[in-house]
Order: structure tokens, then C-alpha cells, then sequence
């Protein structure tokens, strides 16, 4: 049975941002695959396919065709780790281990390296252990133990590499400039031509050599990108160079060395500053512990946390750091939370809570059993939204990768025509050279016209960067997401950050999203001879069947007058009205107006106390007992104290808010006046929710949903913008676009501000990357731009548009009188 898989494989090759389209094109038309995402920022990919049509083999060996390298692949029921290894001799204790390794069950993959002393094992948590992998190497008379977390150093690889090829390039092109600016003084320099070109040759074609695989490969696939322009801006001018040493011509080596280092200190500055925009994951992933303390056959031992399992017994003492995702069996303690939620203020935890992962114990002791582990934990599951927002796509950046997918084979058309034109129309061209000679220091209107339109192409060639236009919107998700789950506001994809921004209405659930979610019984209610006991005891007994939260609060008020709940029969949940069961062979019914009607109960001698109760934002349970009218139980909710805030906010921002609720109308107009809300939509069932988000999305265009509960889930949906509070569950969670850690409206106004955040800063980056290619490419085909200066202008408007969206820091989510544009 075919069933959809989503993947995500790290790709090494990708140069600039066309490299990641060809990936995206080439693979979107394989049978069986749903979707493709390449961020060519983070490296990463993004699939659905589906495993009946497709193996994910088959892609990672279509992806390799293509020349590009799939470094890391996810599997859900793996884990890989690094261990540090000792007392290994020669290659061949590698070899043995390595051997053994992969030989052993559950292991999927063994990767020793003698040099480094490290393994790279890859295997199934269900099937061994990682103590057993560090036994299995003990018992062959070597010592492991486990290296820090392998995503913490990912990436490091790649910026070293980088680093180093600017280094030597950067030290050997300073020794060319040297020796030419020499010589432009007139010193007469010995073999000068053969000094430069030997020199200029490691630079283009060794530390070069992977701009030009990536160039033919590109080209091999009827692609164009930005390395092509580089290796056509370097290649001629040095194989054009050599010709100085069989006939009189210009030498243009000193240029194609100068370009070459120029793109290489450009790639590293680039690499390293897309390195900060992913911070927040990094952060994130050392607020795991690597230790825990577990208690087995009475005695406290300290394990890796990769070694928990659900139901291990985990001691944390004050101070410490929780290890993994528990719940308190012994104990209690103020934690530090800030690290999910944004939060300073410790919270209280005891007994039957759940604690987070990575959170801090600031004072006292417990004991609590694992809950989660691995991939389930909420910080894993944290760090997959970030990465699944950051991997993928706004809705505007499909237009800049059209463009992106032209931008080079037009310019090559557009060096090909200015060269064509400095040979047809050389007057011309000379006239405005002689113009801009005379303020600007490089040029030369001396030069030959095929020397002039030599410089004048590959200026064209070196000045264009479609780079610009494909970082601008990656690496401002990277950041805004990140400083989002450092702030508790999760956002699930790059769609929800372009429509959130321009949300129009927003609908709230009532209970557990405006109000506090834990509402109290207030007021009790007797009639025709029914006292106040006997009326609580036949409604908590029945009640204690409900899982509704007003159920709830009427079974802990029977509890606290010490009422045992009666043995209930026939017992019957009428969605959206009520209950009903037999008690003492009496028939019980507890509900609002629509379950009394449907039953026939006349209840009007209540009518005057239920409208004063109502007026009070007090939720009503009618109870009948044997068909007669037995009394009113009044369950008041408060409403949360950020409420009323943040929707005044809301309102100030011009946004409607409306308050969609299964109470009665009464109720909910007064809790609505509460709270500020000027819209409701009152006694509506779990399935009419959907309706009401379709009705209010005609009315006012997009609309966003903010809820906590199962009953929620369908209408985050049908909405434009699901809003789940991080409070509520899992399902409600599952269907939001945007999760809300704390369960506080004022995070949906910091949302807003995130989306428009980040929103602007896609902007200015697309306006930057036009507007110098725009101005730039111009200049460069009237001959005013040495290439060389052009290659260096080339670099810095990739960094421009990664260093405009590292700005995105500076935001401060928690400053609530901001203006917001």
C-alpha cells in the first residue's frame, strides 16, 4: 500500500540559488513525488513522495546524476551519533571495528576514522542500545564515548573549506597585485609574465575547481548558474593571458585572479554569515542535556540522554537541567521555562505535570517518569517546525525564481551583445570611456578596442548576481523563525508568515483560548423542593462521565462537600446539548435550553435566574430529575488576564476579532463585552465551527482561527491561518499553521508583528538585489567598471541581503506599544 512520506536530505554541491532550482525541477518531474523544496541557504531538501511510486534511493541517486551530493539523509526509526574513540594503533583497529560494527544487529551503518580517532554510527533505537554500541567496542579492546551532538558542528565542515580556499587564494592574488602594482611604477620585473601566470594558476584552476565542476555541470544540464558567470569571467582572461608568451597582447591574468579571489572571499563571508542566520536552531540544540540521572534497582546512575527510554525513572536535583520530556510521580519545584516560552518567570510544577526537556530546575527535588523521547520530545519537535519553516518557500519568491532561472542565460546574451558593440561601435563607446575617465581612476580609454571590449564584457560577466535574489527570502525565515521559537511563536511554513500579516479577521474559541480553561462552579440554583446536596450529587455523578470541562468543575465541587458519586446506567452525551443517565432508577438530565426543549422539560420558573446568571458571563446547567425542573449549577470561567490586551490591540490594528462559542447567546455577549470583543457567534456546535470561519472568510477575506481543542482542529483548517495555543492538544497543534508555546493572546499580536517583521525584510532584500543589478549591469556594459571591482560588488550584495536579514534580531516581540505597519 502506497502511502506519503515527507523526508529532508542535506545537499553539498549547490553553489547558488539556480543550482537548487535545476534540483527542484529535475526531481518535482520523477513519478511519485509530490513536492521538492531546495533552501539552497540551509542546504537542505525538502520532500513528499509517495513510497509505493518512489523510493527515496531513487531520488538521492537522480539528485547525484545531477553532480550535487546527498551528505545526510533523515530516517524515523535511526538515530546517528559520534563517538570519540581510544586506544586504536594503525588502520587496522579502524578497520576491525568498523567490520564488527556493521556486523552487529541493529546497526546500520559503521563509519570508523583512524585519524581523527571518531565514529560515525548509524542505528536503530529499537533494536539496540547506545550502551551496547560502547560495550560491543569495549569488548574488542577499545574505549568510546559520545561526542557532542553531530547538527552542532554541521556546517563546519563546509565554512572551513571555504575559509581556507580564501585564505591561500586571498595570500597568493596579494602577491599578483604586488607585482603588478610594481610594475605600474615602472619597475622592470624579471620574468614578471611567467612569475604571474604561475602564480595565478593554483587560484583559477585548483582552488577554483569547483566553481568550474559546477559550471560544466550546470551547463551539462541545460542550466545556467552564478558559478558559470564566474568560470567565463576567469577562464578566458587567464588562457587569454598565456598568449603574452607566443605574441604581443594584453595579459589578463592578474584580472581572472582577482575575480576568482574576490568570489571565493565572497562564498565565505557568504557561508559564514548564513551560518548566524540558523543560530537559533544551534542555540537550541545545546539547550539539550547530554546526561541524565536514572534510577535502576534502587541506586542512582548517570546514562546519556540518547539512552532514556519511556518509563525510566529520572532523579533532578535543584539547579540541574531536565534532561528529557517527564511527568512528575514524587517532588515539585519552580522551572525555569523561558527557554520554550519566552517566559522569565519560573512556573510551579508537581505531581501528575508534565516538564519540558531543557528547562532549568531552579529549586526543589523530584523524581518524574519519561514521557517522550527522541524525535517526540518538544524540543526536537521545536527544532523540526524551525527547520520545516526554514526550509520552506513565501508565495512571492516564485516570481524571483523565474526570474533566477533566466538571470544568467540573459546575461551571457547581454556580455555576448556588449562585446559585439565595442567591435561595431567603438567611437561610441570610446566617447563615454573618455567621459568617465575623468573621474574615475580605472579606466582607460587608451586601450585597444578589442582589449576595451574584452574588460567590458567580463565586467558584465562578474557584476551580475542572482545570489541576492535567492537568499532575500530564505535567510529572513531562517531568522525571523528562529527569534520566533525563541520567543514561544512556532510558524510552520514560509505561506503562513505572507498571510498572516495580512489577516483581516481573527476568530476565538471561548474556553481555554479567551478564558482561562478552568472553570468553577459559582452559583447553585434549587427548585420544587430539590436541595442544594441531592441537586450536586445527581449532577456529579452524571457529569463524572463527561470529559467537558464544566463536567470537571462540577465533579470537584461534589469532591469538596464530600458527595461520592452514584453507579450511573444508560448514560447518553447529546453533542452540544448535554447528558443524560439513570440514577437510582431516576432518570437525570443535565443540560442547556436545546436538551430541555428536545425533552420537553418546562423550565421557565428558572427563566428570571438564568438571565441574571447569564448577564454575569456565567455558563448554566439546567438539571432535571424524573422530568421536573431540579435546579440551575452556574460554571463561571475567568478570562485570561492578557485578553482583553491583546484583542484591544487587535482592534486598534484594524483587525475584526470575533468569538465563536458552543454557550448560549447571553453568555457569550457578556463575556465578549469582557473581554473587548465586538462579534460573536454564539451556541455553535463542534461542526458548525468550519461554517462560521467560511461565512466570516466571505465577509472579510482572510481570516485567521486561534483555538486549543480537538473540537478546534477542523476549523484551524477551513481557516486562512490556524492559531493552536501550545496549551491544548496535540491535534489542534497539528492543524495550525502558527503554535503559540504559552497560551497567551498577546503571542498572536507578536505573531502579527514576526509575520510583518520579516515580511519586510524579504522585501528590502528583493529591492536591494533589483536595484543593483539594475544599476549595476548598466554601468558595467559602458565600460565605467573594472571587472575586478565588479567581482568585489558582486560579493558584497549577497552579504548585504544576509546581513539585512540578520537585522531581524534587533526585533523585540515582547515591547507591546509598538506601532505596527
Amino acid at each position: 500500500m502506497s502511502s506519503k512520506i515527507n523526508s529532508v536530505i542535506r545537499i553539498e554541491g549547490m553553489s547558488c540559488v539556480s543550482c537548487a532550482a535545476t534540483i527542484e525541477k529535475k526531481i518535482q518531474q520523477m513519478p511519485g513525488v509530490e513536492k521538492i523544496s531546495v533552501n539552497f541557504a540551509t542546504g537542505k531538501g525538502y520532500i513528499t513522495y509517495w513510497s509505493g511510486e518512489i523510493t527515496k534511493e531513487e531520488i538521492i541517486t537522480q539528485i547525484s546524476r545531477l553532480g550535487y551530493k546527498v551528505v545526510i539523509t533523515d530516517n524515523e526509526d535511526s538515530d546517528k551519533v559520534t563517538l570519540h574513540l581510544t586506544g586504536m594503533n594503525c588502520a587496522g583497529c579502524a578497520a576491525t571495528i568498523e567490520k564488527q560494527l556493521k556486523q552487529t544487529h541493529g546497526i546500520i551503518d559503521a563509519q570508523i576514522n583512524y585519524a581523527n580517532e571518531k565514529a560515525v554510527v548509524t542505528y536503530s533505537r529499537p533494536a539496540i542500545r547506545l550502551s551496547e554500541i560502547i560495550d560491543k567496542i569495549s569488548s574488542l579492546g577499545y574505549n568510546a564515548e559520545l561526542q557532542d551532538d553531530r547538527q552542532l558542528t554541521e556546517g563546519n565542515d563546509t565554512t572551513g573549506i571555504a575559509y581556507r580556499k580564501m585564505l591561500y587564494s586571498s595570500i597568493i592574488a596579494g602577491l599578483v597585485m604586488a607585482l603588478m602594482i610594481l610594475k605600474m611604477t615602472g619597475l622592470e620585473i624579471p620574468a614578471y609574465h611567467f612569475i604571474t601566470s604561475l602564480l595565478g594558476f593554483p587560484v583559477v584552476f585548483v582552488l577554483g575547481s569547483s566553481v568550474h565542476r559546477s559550471s560544466w555541470l550546470s551547463l551539462k544540464n541545460r542550466t545556467a548558474n552564478m558559478d558559470v558567470l564566474v568560470s567565463l569571467g576567469s577562464l578566458p582572461p587567464y588562457i587569454i593571458g598565456l598568449g603574452g608568451f607566443f605574441w604581443d597582447v594584453q595579459t589578463f591574468i592578474e584580472m581572472a585572479t582577482a575575480i576568482m579571489t574576490f568570489h571565493l572571499v565572497g562564498k565565505f563571508l557568504e557561508t559564514k554569515a548564513k551560518g548566524k542566520t540558523s543560530e537559533a536552531i544551534k542555540r537550541l540544540i545545546k539547550l539539550g542535556a547530554k546526561t541524565a540521572r536514572v534510577e535502576r534497582n534502587e541506586r542512582e546512575i548517570e546514562v546519556s540522554v540518547q539512552e532514556l527510554e519511556i518509563g525510566d525513572l529520572i532523579v533532578i536535583k535543584p539547579g540541574e537541567k531536565i534532561p528529557i520530556d517527564a511527568v512528575i510521580i514524587e517532588g515539585s519545584s519552580s522551572i525555569d521555562e523561558s527557554m520554550v516560552t519566552g517566559e522569565s518567570m519560573p512556573v510551579y510544577r508537581e505531581v501528575g505535570d508534565e516538564v519540558i526537556g531543557a528547562t532549568i530546575n531552579r529549586q526543589g527535588y523530584f523524581k518524574a517518569r519519561v514521557s517522550k523521547t527522541g524525535k517526540d520530545t518538544f524540543l526536537a519537535q521545536v527544532i523540526s517546525l524551525v527547520e520545516q519553516c526554514q526550509g520552506s518557500k513565501v508565495p512571492i519568491q516564485d516570481f524571483a525564481d523565474k526570474v533566477t532561472g533566466y538571470f544568467v542565460p540573459i546575461i551571457i546574451l547581454l556580455t555576448f551583445f556588449t562585446f559585439l558593440s565595442y567591435n561595431i561601435f567603438p567611437e561610441f563607446h570610446r566617447q563615454i570611456i573618455s567621459w568617465g575617465a575623468t573621474f574615475l581612476p580605472w579606466v582607460n580609454p587608451d586601450l585597444s578596442n578589442l582589449t576595451l571590449a574584452f574588460i567590458t564584457a567580463t565586467a558584465v560577466l562578474v557584476i551580475a548576481c542572482p545570489c541576492a535574489l535567492g537568499l532575500g527570502t530564505p535567510t529572513a525565515l531562517m531568522v525571523g523563525s528562529g527569534l520566533g521559537a525563541e520567543n514561544g511563536i512556532l510558524i510552520r511554513n514560509g505561506e503562513a508568515v505572507q498571510t498572516l500579516r495580512e489577516v483581516k479577521a481573527i476568530a476565538f474559541d471561548k474556553t481555554g483560548t479567551i478564558t482561562i480553561g478552568k472553570p468553577e462552579v459559582t452559583d447553585v440554583v434549587t427548585y420544587n423542593n430539590t436541595t442544594q446536596p441531592e441537586l450536586l450529587l445527581y449532577a456529579a455523578s452524571l457529569e463524572d462521565k463527561s470529559e467537558h470541562p464544566l463536567a470537571q468543575a462540577i465533579v470537584e465541587k461534589g469532591e469538596r462537600m464530600n458527595l461520592t458519586p452514584n453507579k450511573v446506567r444508560n448514560f447518553i452525551a447529546v453533542t452540544g446539548k448535554g447528558i443524560r443517565g439513570s440514577i437510582d432508577d431516576v432518570e437525570v438530565l443535565a443540560g442547556n435550553r436545546k436538551l430541555m426543549n428536545d425533552m420537553n422539560i418546562d423550565y421557565t420558573l428558572a427563566e428570571t435566574d438564568m438571565t441574571r446568571l447569564e448577564s454575569e458571563a456565567k455558563t448554566l446547567l439546567i438539571v432535571a430529575i424524573d422530568g421536573v425542573l431540579a435546579g440551575l449549577i452556574a460554571v463561571a470561567d475567568k478570562i485570561k488576564e492578557d485578553s482583553r490586551k491583546a484583542i484591544r490591540m487587535l482592534n486598534d490594528m484594524g483587525i475584526a476579532t470575533i468569538m465563536i462559542t458552543g454557550d448560549n447567546a447571553k453568555t457569550a455577549e457578556a463575556i465578549a463585552h469582557k473581554a473587548g470583543i465586538s462579534k460573536i457567534a454564539a451556541e455553535i456546535l463542534p461542526e458548525g465551527k468550519v461554517n462560521e470561519i467560511i461565512k466570516l472568510q466571505n465577509e472579510y477575506g482572510i481570516v485567521a482561527m486561534v483555538g486549543d481543542g480537538i473540537n478546534d482542529a477542523p476549523a484551524l483548517k477551513q481557516a486562512n491561518i490556524g492559531i493552536a495555543l501550545g496549551s491544548g492538544t496535540d491535534i489542534a497543534i497539528e492543524a495550525a499553521d502558527v503554535t503559540l508555546v504559552r497560551g497567551e493572546l498577546l503571542n498572536v499580536v507578536r505573531a502579527i508583528k514576526l509575520s510583518k517583521a520579516i515580511f519586510r525584510k524579504i522585501k528590502e532584500n528583493f529591492f536591494w538585489a533589483w536595484f543593483y543589478n539594475l544599476v549595476a549591469i548598466p554601468v558595467a556594459m559602458m565600460g565605467l567598471l573594472h571587472p575586478m571591482i565588479g567581482a568585489a560588488a558582486m560579493s558584497f550584495s549577497s552579504l548585504n541581503v544576509v546581513y539585512n536579514s540578520l537585522r531581524l534580531k534587533r526585533v523585540n516581540l515582547h515591547k507591546d506599544n509598538y506601532k505596527i505597519t
